[in-house]
């Protein structure tokens, strides 16, 4: 008789702990939108064909694995924008050459927002709010948003309280779109957004709202938005978002201390 023993090295462990992570972030990706289903039936699916080989069923084994076969092309059709939504947050969280810039070891951070830039943005959501007009600010980080940019109106204009407002104005024809911030100017207007298919949303958010968090989920830039129905001003980052907050955590979100994001 003879005994089989299983042997794990440091490469096993290794492998299993990298396979491990990246279900986990497919996982994470894909959770609360309508992918998970169909994440769910294909696993389904995979396991049904690896049953039916051991059962040595081999007419519905030999069906089965002309689709298996096909799978990884099928993959890349149906989660296209998960797999481009997860390509996009790896190079922007892992870009090397910015991790490695010397300039980012011996010079304070260019991408910073100076103060007074600062101020006019938190006191124009402030007196929108109080005014109850809608608005959608996109405020760039380390993704260039040229693409979305080039979606509406490019303006390369200097930041002031009074152009946000006006470009938000309900009879400007500006206002209907996003307002993109980026290298501390407003780059453009009226520009369009991708929408979060995420199922978890409240439904007392809209299109605003799904909007922010869409582009905070398919970039890394952040996200300010005004509720015309409400007057609330809500931050999002990172696909979650934070409702009802005040100009001082608008602030403070802005200068970059995310201790209080709380959801």
């Amino acid at each position: 008789m003879t005994t089989a023993f299983i042997t794990l090295g440091l490469f096993d462990i290794l492998d299993i702990l990298l396979v491990a992570f990246l279900l986990y972030q497919v996982y994470m990706l894909i959770k609360g939108t309508v992918a998970i289903n169909i994440f769910v039936g294909l696993s389904l699916f995979y396991l049904m064909w690896l049953l039916v080989r051991a059962l040595n069923m081999e007419l519905l084994s030999s069906i089965l694995g002309q689709f298996i076969g096909v799978g990884v092309i099928a993959l890349i059709i149906v989660f296209q924008q998960e797999i481009r939504r997860f390509l996009l947050l790896l190079g922007t969280r892992y870009n090397m050459s910015q991790k490695f810039n010397l300039n980012n070891w011996f010079a304070l951070d260019e991408r910073g927002i100076p103060d007074i830039e600062i101020r006019s943005i938190v006191s124009a959501c402030e007196h929108m709010a109080k005014t109850k007009t809608g608005a959608l600010i996109v405020v760039a980080k380390n993704t260039d948003l040229q693409t979305y940019a080039d979606t509406g109106q490019i303006l390369k204009a200097r930041v002031s309280k009074n152009l946000i407002e006006t470009i938000f104005f309900k009879n400007s024809p500006l206002h209907d779109g996003a307002l993109i911030w980026a290298n501390n100017r407003i780059l453009a207007a009226r520009c369009i957004l991708p929408v979060t298919d995420d199922t978890n949303i409240p439904g007392s958010l809209g299109l605003r709202h799904r909007a922010a968090i869409g582009m905070t989920q398919a970039t890394d830039s952040h996200v300010i938005t005004v509720s015309e129905e409400t007057g609330n001003i809500s931050y999002v980052m990172g696909g979650n978002i934070k409702v009802r907050i005040t100009p001082n955590e608008l602030r403070t979100f802005l200068e970059g201390d995310f201790s209080s994001f709380i959801l």
